[in-house]
Protein backbone atom coordinates (compact mmCIF):
# COMPACT_ATOMS: atom_id res chain seq x y z
CA UNK A 1 0.00 0.00 0.00
CA UNK A 2 1.53 3.37 -1.03
CA UNK A 3 2.58 5.59 1.87
CA UNK A 4 2.24 9.36 1.58
CA UNK A 5 3.61 12.15 3.78
CA UNK A 6 1.50 15.31 3.95
CA UNK A 7 3.48 18.34 5.22
CA UNK A 8 0.67 20.78 5.94
CA UNK A 9 0.21 23.32 8.75
CA UNK A 10 -3.48 24.08 8.10
CA UNK A 11 -5.41 21.50 10.12
CA UNK A 12 -8.63 21.76 8.08
CA UNK A 13 -6.81 21.40 4.76
CA UNK A 14 -4.75 18.51 6.09
CA UNK A 15 -7.81 16.65 7.40
CA UNK A 16 -9.62 17.12 4.12
CA UNK A 17 -7.07 15.68 1.75
CA UNK A 18 -5.83 13.11 4.28
CA UNK A 19 -9.38 11.70 4.30
CA UNK A 20 -9.40 11.73 0.49
CA UNK A 21 -6.06 9.93 0.24
CA UNK A 22 -7.07 7.37 2.83
CA UNK A 23 -10.34 6.68 1.01
CA UNK A 24 -8.26 5.75 -2.06
CA UNK A 25 -6.31 3.13 -0.13
CA UNK A 26 -3.24 5.24 0.62
CA UNK A 27 -1.53 5.33 4.00
CA UNK A 28 -0.98 8.93 5.13
CA UNK A 29 1.43 10.36 7.69
CA UNK A 30 1.23 14.03 8.65
CA UNK A 31 3.82 16.66 9.58
CA UNK A 32 2.68 20.15 10.58
CA UNK A 33 6.01 21.94 9.99
CA UNK A 34 8.87 21.82 7.55
CA UNK A 35 11.39 20.59 10.10
CA UNK A 36 9.05 17.83 11.27
CA UNK A 37 8.51 16.84 7.63
CA UNK A 38 12.24 16.60 6.95
CA UNK A 39 12.73 14.50 10.09
CA UNK A 40 9.94 12.11 9.07
CA UNK A 41 11.30 11.67 5.55
CA UNK A 42 14.74 10.90 6.94
CA UNK A 43 13.27 8.34 9.36
CA UNK A 44 10.92 6.45 7.02
CA UNK A 45 10.35 5.49 3.38
CA UNK A 46 7.55 7.28 1.51
CA UNK A 47 6.20 6.76 -1.98
CA UNK A 48 5.30 10.45 -2.39
CA UNK A 49 5.18 13.73 -0.47
CA UNK A 50 2.62 16.55 -0.58
CA UNK A 51 4.14 19.74 0.84
CA UNK A 52 2.56 23.15 1.43
CA UNK A 53 4.57 26.01 -0.07
CA UNK A 54 3.94 28.24 2.95
CA UNK A 55 4.78 26.56 6.28
CA UNK A 56 5.28 28.29 9.64
CA UNK A 57 9.01 27.56 9.93
CA UNK A 58 10.50 26.62 6.56
CA UNK A 59 8.78 27.23 3.27
CA UNK A 60 8.14 24.29 0.96
CA UNK A 61 10.99 25.24 -1.36
CA UNK A 62 13.47 25.13 1.53
CA UNK A 63 12.08 21.76 2.65
CA UNK A 64 12.45 20.41 -0.86
CA UNK A 65 15.96 21.74 -1.51
CA UNK A 66 17.03 20.28 1.84
CA UNK A 67 15.64 16.84 0.93
CA UNK A 68 17.17 16.88 -2.54
CA UNK A 69 20.45 18.10 -1.09
CA UNK A 70 20.76 15.01 1.10
CA UNK A 71 19.90 12.68 -1.76
CA UNK A 72 16.21 11.98 -1.09
CA UNK A 73 14.46 11.62 -4.46
CA UNK A 74 10.91 10.82 -3.27
CA UNK A 75 8.32 12.35 -5.67
CA UNK A 76 6.92 15.64 -4.37
CA UNK A 77 3.76 17.59 -5.18
CA UNK A 78 3.98 21.18 -3.94
CA UNK A 79 0.76 22.96 -2.92
CA UNK A 80 0.26 26.73 -2.80
CA UNK A 81 -2.56 29.24 -2.46
CA UNK A 82 -0.54 31.71 -4.55
CA UNK A 83 0.73 30.47 -7.89
CA UNK A 84 2.43 33.14 -9.91
CA UNK A 85 4.53 31.93 -12.82
CA UNK A 86 7.69 32.87 -10.90
CA UNK A 87 6.62 30.80 -7.86
CA UNK A 88 5.82 27.76 -10.00
CA UNK A 89 9.17 28.02 -11.75
CA UNK A 90 10.98 28.33 -8.41
CA UNK A 91 9.11 25.32 -7.05
CA UNK A 92 9.82 23.16 -10.08
CA UNK A 93 13.47 24.15 -10.16
CA UNK A 94 13.83 23.29 -6.49
CA UNK A 95 13.03 19.69 -7.41
CA UNK A 96 9.27 19.20 -7.07
CA UNK A 97 7.60 16.85 -9.55
CA UNK A 98 4.31 18.76 -9.77
CA UNK A 99 2.80 22.03 -8.54
CA UNK A 100 -0.84 22.27 -7.45
CA UNK A 101 -2.76 25.52 -6.90
CA UNK A 102 -5.46 26.03 -4.32
CA UNK A 103 -8.36 25.65 -4.48
CA UNK A 104 -8.26 22.10 -5.85
CA UNK A 105 -10.45 19.03 -5.63
CA UNK A 106 -9.20 16.19 -3.48
CA UNK A 107 -9.62 13.86 -6.45
CA UNK A 108 -7.15 16.02 -8.37
CA UNK A 109 -4.67 15.81 -5.51
CA UNK A 110 -4.95 12.01 -5.48
CA UNK A 111 -4.58 11.86 -9.26
CA UNK A 112 -1.46 14.02 -9.26
CA UNK A 113 0.17 11.96 -6.52
CA UNK A 114 -0.64 8.78 -8.45
CA UNK A 115 0.94 10.27 -11.58
CA UNK A 116 4.23 11.26 -9.91
CA UNK A 117 4.45 7.86 -8.20
CA UNK A 118 3.84 6.09 -11.52
CA UNK A 119 6.50 8.19 -13.26
CA UNK A 120 9.04 7.34 -10.57
CA UNK A 121 8.13 3.65 -10.74
CA UNK A 122 8.64 3.61 -14.52
CA UNK A 123 11.95 5.46 -14.17
CA UNK A 124 13.10 3.00 -11.49
CA UNK A 125 12.24 0.05 -13.72
CA UNK A 126 14.09 1.59 -16.65
CA UNK A 127 17.21 2.12 -14.53
CA UNK A 128 17.33 -1.64 -13.90
CA UNK A 129 17.63 -2.44 -17.59
CA UNK A 130 20.99 -2.20 -19.34
CA UNK A 131 20.90 -1.85 -23.12
CA UNK A 132 23.86 -2.10 -25.46
CA UNK A 133 23.25 -2.71 -29.16
CA UNK A 134 21.01 -5.77 -29.52
CA UNK A 135 21.52 -6.70 -25.84
CA UNK A 136 18.93 -5.90 -23.19
CA UNK A 137 19.67 -7.10 -19.64
CA UNK A 138 16.97 -6.83 -16.96
CA UNK A 139 18.99 -6.71 -13.72
CA UNK A 140 15.98 -7.22 -11.45
CA UNK A 141 14.86 -10.43 -13.12
CA UNK A 142 18.33 -11.39 -14.36
CA UNK A 143 16.85 -11.83 -17.82
CA UNK A 144 18.90 -11.26 -20.96
CA UNK A 145 17.55 -10.85 -24.46
CA UNK A 146 19.71 -10.57 -27.54
CA UNK A 147 18.11 -9.38 -30.77
CA UNK A 148 14.76 -9.84 -28.92
CA UNK A 149 15.48 -13.51 -28.16
CA UNK A 150 15.88 -14.68 -24.56
CA UNK A 151 19.39 -15.94 -23.79
CA UNK A 152 20.13 -18.20 -20.82
CA UNK A 153 23.38 -17.59 -18.96
CA UNK A 154 25.09 -19.08 -15.92
CA UNK A 155 25.32 -16.79 -12.86
CA UNK A 156 29.01 -15.98 -13.42
CA UNK A 157 28.35 -15.19 -17.08
CA UNK A 158 25.55 -12.83 -16.04
CA UNK A 159 27.92 -10.99 -13.68
CA UNK A 160 30.51 -10.80 -16.43
CA UNK A 161 27.97 -9.49 -18.92
CA UNK A 162 26.75 -6.81 -16.49
CA UNK A 163 30.34 -5.67 -15.95
CA UNK A 164 30.99 -5.52 -19.70
CA UNK A 165 27.72 -3.68 -20.39
CA UNK A 166 28.45 -1.08 -17.71
CA UNK A 167 31.81 -0.51 -19.41
CA UNK A 168 30.54 -0.73 -22.99
CA UNK A 169 32.66 1.10 -25.54
CA UNK A 170 35.72 1.04 -23.27
CA UNK A 171 38.63 -1.39 -23.36
CA UNK A 172 38.78 -3.26 -20.04
CA UNK A 173 41.83 -5.22 -18.98
CA UNK A 174 41.73 -8.84 -17.81
CA UNK A 175 42.81 -7.66 -14.34
CA UNK A 176 39.94 -5.15 -14.19
CA UNK A 177 37.47 -7.86 -15.21
CA UNK A 178 38.87 -10.27 -12.59
CA UNK A 179 38.52 -7.67 -9.85
CA UNK A 180 35.09 -6.49 -11.01
CA UNK A 181 33.53 -9.93 -11.44
CA UNK A 182 35.45 -12.36 -9.23
CA UNK A 183 37.19 -10.05 -6.75
CA UNK A 184 40.91 -9.47 -6.33
CA UNK A 185 41.82 -12.89 -4.87
CA UNK A 186 42.54 -14.49 -8.26
CA UNK A 187 45.91 -14.74 -10.01
CA UNK A 188 46.00 -12.16 -12.86
CA UNK A 189 47.77 -14.81 -14.96
CA UNK A 190 44.84 -17.23 -14.90
CA UNK A 191 42.82 -17.87 -18.06
CA UNK A 192 39.57 -17.61 -16.11
CA UNK A 193 38.54 -14.40 -17.89
CA UNK A 194 39.29 -15.76 -21.36
CA UNK A 195 37.28 -18.93 -20.75
CA UNK A 196 34.20 -17.05 -19.58
CA UNK A 197 34.49 -14.41 -22.29
CA UNK A 198 34.49 -17.29 -24.80
CA UNK A 199 31.33 -18.75 -23.28
CA UNK A 200 29.66 -15.35 -23.22
CA UNK A 201 30.55 -14.75 -26.86
CA UNK A 202 29.01 -18.06 -27.87
CA UNK A 203 25.81 -17.19 -26.00
CA UNK A 204 25.28 -13.70 -27.44
CA UNK A 205 26.80 -14.00 -30.89
CA UNK A 206 24.41 -13.24 -33.74
CA UNK A 207 25.03 -15.31 -36.90
CA UNK A 208 26.29 -13.15 -39.77
CA UNK A 209 27.03 -10.17 -37.49
CA UNK A 210 30.35 -8.87 -36.19
CA UNK A 211 31.30 -10.18 -32.71
CA UNK A 212 29.78 -8.21 -29.84
CA UNK A 213 32.91 -8.64 -27.72
CA UNK A 214 36.20 -7.82 -29.42
CA UNK A 215 39.67 -8.80 -28.21
CA UNK A 216 42.20 -6.00 -27.91
CA UNK A 217 45.44 -7.93 -28.22
CA UNK A 218 47.72 -7.62 -25.23
CA UNK A 219 45.24 -5.44 -23.31
CA UNK A 220 41.81 -6.98 -22.76
CA UNK A 221 38.32 -6.83 -24.24
CA UNK A 222 35.73 -4.32 -25.40
CA UNK A 223 31.97 -4.72 -25.70
CA UNK A 224 30.94 -2.85 -28.84
CA UNK A 225 28.27 -0.19 -28.38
Amino acid sequence: MPRILAIEADTLEERSFTAALTSKGLTVDVATSGREGIAKVMAAEYDAIAVDRWLPDLDGVKVLTTLRGIGIETPVVMISATTTVEERIEGLRSGCDDYLARPFSNDEMVARLEVVMRRRHIAAQASHVLKVGPLSFDLLNQRLSCDKKVVRLRPTERRLLEFMMRNAGRVVTRTAILEGVWGSAFDPGTNLVDVHIGRLRNAIEIPGELPQIRTVRGVGYILQE
